[in-house]
């Protein structure tokens, strides 16, 4: 069993295979660690960078915007291709969550169970989820992907590719909570913050905000089966990859 390292400069940056030697498959394989990480951006500390470097990275694949780019430019681990696939577009200028009402955990909420519904229904952001999942079939070696706090848009990815792997739904949303625990010092300080400087209902809508919720994942998957019938539909008719393709990730995911 591989132990991914916990790195502090990094909070969410973890092994797509899970925590515990690979998530088992339906058909009774794993899911192979040291293939794909997931994480937050890559703003790693001069030790967490050195830990990075010893994966042998191959790939880097950052999901965010330009402004959001702009603002925390990634530190790439030494030998990795970087890759720059804007999910959402510079035409939402900056984040998932940028620009609407987030005064209230109601709204939090309702933001990202929105954020999630639209990465299955917008044809740009699916063209760009399945420009991301072919590159990620082609390339060899070890590849992390990652938005700004890796849980929404790297958080959907981790969703998909999981359930090319075969794991099951339940396992799925498992993976997708562990940003609430990963991540929970920094949700929490900042969460705290925001209480002190603007008040209790605004800090709740910040921790709702910053961590993730069983809704959230499962108001994508409620779109795929509203506009797709079925996941293997969605793979194929909304994101476009070739069946040599879905079938290259699961030998690449599984063992």
């Amino acid at each position: 069993m591989v132990q991914t390292p916990r790195l502090l400069s990094i909070n969410n940056f973890r092994d797509l295979a899970g925590p515990d030697g690979g998530y088992i498959t339906s058909d009774g394989r794993r899911v192979r660690e040291g293939v794909l990480y997931r994480s937050n951006a890559l703003t790693a500390n001069d030790a967490d960078a050195a830990v990075l470097d010893t994966l042998a990275v191959k790939a880097v694949y950052d999901l965010r915007t330009t402004a959001e780019i702009e603002k925390s430019p990634d530190r790439v681990p030494t030998g990795a291709r970087y890759t720059h696939v804007n999910i959402i577009g510079d035409a939402a200028s900056g984040s998932v969550t940028s620009s609407v009402d987030l005064s209230t955990p109601e709204n939090a909420a309702a933001v990202l169970i929105d954020a999630n519904r639209k990465f299955v229904t917008d044809p740009a952001m699916r063209a760009q989820f399945g420009t991301l999942l072919t590159d990620i079939a082609t390339t060899d070696g070890p590849q992390v992907f990652h938005c700004t706090a890796g849980k929404d848009r790297a958080g959907w990815t981790s969703a998909v590719l999981l359930k090319i792997a075969g794991v099951d739904d339940a396992t799925v949303m498992s993976n997708y909570l562990l940003t609430n625990e990963y991540s929970k010092d920094s949700i929490d300080a900042t969460a705290a913050q925001i209480t002190a400087a603007k008040g209790e209902q605004a800090g709740a809508a910040m921790k709702v905000l910053m961590g993730v919720s069983p809704e959230f994942l499962q108001a994508g998957f409620d779109e795929i089966a509203a506009n797709f019938g079925t996941f293997d539909n969605y793979l194929t008719t909304g994101i476009g990859l070739s069946t040599d393709t879905i079938a290259a990730l699961k030998t690449k995911l599984t063992a």
